[in-house]
């Protein structure tokens, strides 16, 4: 794969080459209108679908950080995106162009203050992984082969400004209207701060691994303090493949039932337990071992779950409640999905949407045990979010709904439900985690 020899780092370096990339959209824009007098309505959108999602793809992956995990946040919104997008931003995950030997030298040299032969028996400067903020090389001390996570340079300072760049597109994308809508920012800028921390990181891993090391089937790295700084992570290397390659193939219900089973209860167990969840649930953060087990990695992103959300939350995960007419729409007020300023026709369009929303949303919760192959429940998903998606009558209205955790517990619980679809698992206990 090719490496790259430098990245841009300052605001107008980063600002342009998103500039770049809007004036290569406009041509594509060009060429879809030509498309339309040759070919189809569909054949033309999907090449401009491809075009776009391809150069937009290709800048963000020369940017890397806060701009490319966007990206990877996006590509796990199945049901909105265009399948090109998706496909494209997937990429984001586990799979972009690393940084150069000479650069990974300089850079862990920044870091450490030392070179990484001075540390460890051995280094390897070819990265065997990349992804949006940082990268994964081989190395080996202590008789043991390790993994060391080096983070970007300029990833931290440019949070901030690249975030500012792709608001618009956000905006428009979302329908986020009205004067409290900073709140969705702020809360995805602070935690893209946190990622950038791996001090925190290391913190939250050790954490993790301590209190959910009783779930069968579920493994962690150990991690090493003494080799580590707060841009820099080592732990052990932990062998496998990715979750989405061995979904590619595998046949075994056995086996996909047993990685299902440990990846729910890891989450139930979190969400319940320790209210305190990993909130990015993408198939670039999950090893599948030679033995069938699951590999947990990367806890740079937790979300904790205040009781004032997870209460109401989880009580519309409840039917009695979802139908209860008067209950379910004070917990709608609760959880700031309708306003105090909504007009009737407002409260009446969210209130029936987030009913069929949840009714559909929570059924896993409502059953002892859940197949989560089930083609027909996630076809309904998908319809559902395609379909709200187009909505004209949404897009008249304010979509600046809910409160603010929602964006990192709905994107885990979207995330934990296509990986559990990925992986065909049937006959899930639902509330497993209780007996840990």
């Amino acid at each position: 794969m090719k490496t790259i020899d430098n990245i841009p780092v300052s605001k107008i370096h980063r600002a342009s080459k998103l500039v770049s990339t809007g004036a290569r959209v406009g041509v594509n824009y060009l060429k879809y209108y030509g498309d339309k007098l040759t070919k189809t309505e569909v054949e033309a959108r999907s090449r401009l679908n491809e075009n776009n999602a391809g150069d937009i793809y290709d800048s963000l992956k020369q940017l890397k950080g806060s701009a490319l995990k966007v990206a990877q946040m996006l590509s796990m919104e199945k049901s909105i995106m265009p399948q090109a997008y998706v496909e494209k931003f997937s990429l984001a995950q586990f799979s972009v162009p690393p940084l150069s030997p000479p650069l990974v030298i300089k850079t862990f040299k920044n870091y450490f203050g030392k070179l990484p032969n001075e540390l460890f028996d051995s280094f390897n400067t070819t990265s065997v992984n990349a992804a949006s903020i940082g990268q994964v090389h081989e190395a080996a001390k202590y008789g043991k082969k390790l993994a060391v996570k080096i983070q970007y340079p300029g990833v931290a300072e440019s949070i901030v400004s690249d975030l500012a760049l792709v608001k618009p597109i956000a905006i428009k994308m979302f329908n986020i209207k009205g004067k409290d809508s900073d709140k969705y920012f702020k809360e995805v800028e602070g935690k893209l701060i946190e990622e950038t921390n791996y001090v925190l990181e290391m913190e939250q891993s050790k954490e993790i691994a301590d209190a959910c090391s009783y779930i069968p089937n579920l493994l962690f790295p150990q991690y090493y303090e003494e080799l580590s700084s707060d841009r820099i992570i080592t732990m052990d290397f932990m062998q496998g493949e990715h979750l989405s390659e061995f979904t590619a193939y595998n046949t075994d219900q056995e086996k996909a039932n047993q990685l299902g089973q440990a990846l729910w209860d890891f989450y139930m167990f979190q969400i319940h337990k320790l209210r305190k969840v990993h909130a990015d649930p993408h198939p670039g953060n999950f090893l599948v071992s030679k033995e069938g087990k699951l590999i947990a990695l990367d806890f740079g992103c937790m979300k904790i779950i205040p009781n004032d959300f997870y209460v109401p939350y989880f009580e519309l995960a409840k039917p009695e409640n979802i139908n209860d007419q008067k209950f379910f729409v004070s917990k709608l007020y609760e959880l700031e999905i309708l306003r105090e300023d909504d007009s009737p026709e407002e409260a009446e369009f969210f209130t029936e949407m987030f009913h069929e929303l949840l009714s559909l949303f929570t059924q896993p919760f409502q059953v002892e045990t859940f197949d989560f192959s089930n083609n027909e429940f996630f076809g309904k998903i998908t319809e559902l979010g395609q379909r709200y998606s187009k909505s004209t009558e949404l897009r008249k209205m304010n979509g600046n709904r809910g409160s603010k955790h929602f964006i990192y517990i709905n994107r885990t619980f979207f995330g934990l439900y296509n990986l559990m679809f990925d992986l065909k698992a049937d006959k899930i206990k639902i509330n497993n985690f209780n007996g840990f």
